[in-house]
């Protein structure tokens, strides 16, 4: 049995429930946030669901009524939104290449292969390292601290100079860091790494610019390994009604680089091993509404499911109002 972690709000309060396979979900006595419950077994050198099963359980709490009233929270956050770091990789799943190719097509010759291409073969190549090995490093992006991280049922914000904002629905990873810099793996969650696909297909030298956007995690932190084959759906509803809908593969069984590799090429910087901090780091898709010319549009809701999680992961897309500033000299 997997055991799956949720944040919410619960009686004016923050608090975490421990789910099982079934969907039932009880409380998690003592506990106000996964981040205290990480650092906990951390402390202790427990596993994570030793530690939950050390603490007394709660009542039995209604999740489907908490994500419907909005007081389900994203897995994990921090206290300092700044010690959050939002990262991802690209190209590493084996049907990643086909959108990003016809994306950049445009700007290169028929005989030579997109660097969307190009990085793809190289992960095939070298993407899966034997054990004690390092294989070659994927492609990488920031994508905000704490503070652009959105949870279940929340709007999705695009800034009023976007050109899009499209869904990619992802897995994604979450850390803590220990005391002593190693990266503690607390699990996997469903993510919508929610994207500017126009500004990238106009120069993929903009690729950081689209990725600096907000994204979305949650309902449930899966504790544990992630299978080797995930099988998702993901679609856009527009007024109710579904106006796109696709299937989308996940798990190493579908990816060309192992999780350990990616995890490799983006802990081996010690700017990431910072004692404390948070890392929620997406791993890529194969499939975007944008590679089948959609256009989303303000009030689309994006919907996001896929097994072992138990519960779907659905942002509304708001577009935001022009910010005007203003830079001034000392």
């Amino acid at each position: 049995m997997a055991l799956r972690l949720v944040q919410f709000v619960h009686e004016g309060g923050r608090r975490v429930a421990a789910v099982d396979d079934g969907g039932s979900a009880r409380l998690v006595a003592n506990v106000a946030s996964t981040y205290e419950l990480a650092q906990s077994a951390i402390a202790t050198g427990k596993s994570l669901e030793a530690t939950v099963s050390s603490l007394p359980a709660g009542p039995e709490i209604d999740l489907q009524a908490a994500l419907s009233e909005g007081r389900v929270l994203a897995p994990i956050d921090h206290p300092d939104p700044a010690h959050l770091a939002l990262t991802g990789t690209g190209l590493t799943h084996l049907g990643s290449a086909e959108g990003r190719d016809k994306m950049h097509k445009a700007a290169a010759s028929a005989e030579k292969p997109t660097d969307s291409m190009r990085m793809f073969l190289m992960g095939l190549e070298g993407g899966k390292p034997k054990p004690g090995e390092v294989g070659v490093q994927p492609e990488w992006f920031f994508k905000g601290d704490g503070s652009t991280v959105v949870g279940p049922e929340a709007p999705l914000v695009s800034p009023a100079f976007a050109l899009d904002g499209g869904e990619e629905p992802e897995i994604a990873a979450i850390y803590v860091i220990g005391p002593d810099g190693t990266p503690f793996r607390l699990g996997f969650a469903l993510g919508n790494e929610f994207s500017d696909h126009v500004t990238e297909r106009q120069n993929y030298l903009w690729l950081a610019h689209s990725k600096l956007r907000q994204a979305s995690i949650g309902p449930e932190l899966l504790v544990g390994a992630l299978p080797g084959h995930v099988e998702g759906s993901s679609r856009i509803r527009r007024n109710g009604a579904v106006i796109w809908e696709k299937p989308f593969l996940s798990g190493e069984d579908n990816m060309s680089h192992t999780i350990a590799n990616l995890e490799h090429h983006h802990f081996k910087y010690g700017l990431f091993r910072r004692p404390g901090d948070v890392h929620v780091h997406f791993f890529g898709t194969d499939t975007l509404s944008f590679s089948d010319g959609v256009k989303p549009e303000e009030g689309d809701t994006f919907e996001i499911e896929a097994k072992p999680f138990t519960l779907p992961l659905r942002n509304r897309l708001e577009i935001a109002k022009a910010q005007p500033f203003e830079i001034k000299a000392l």
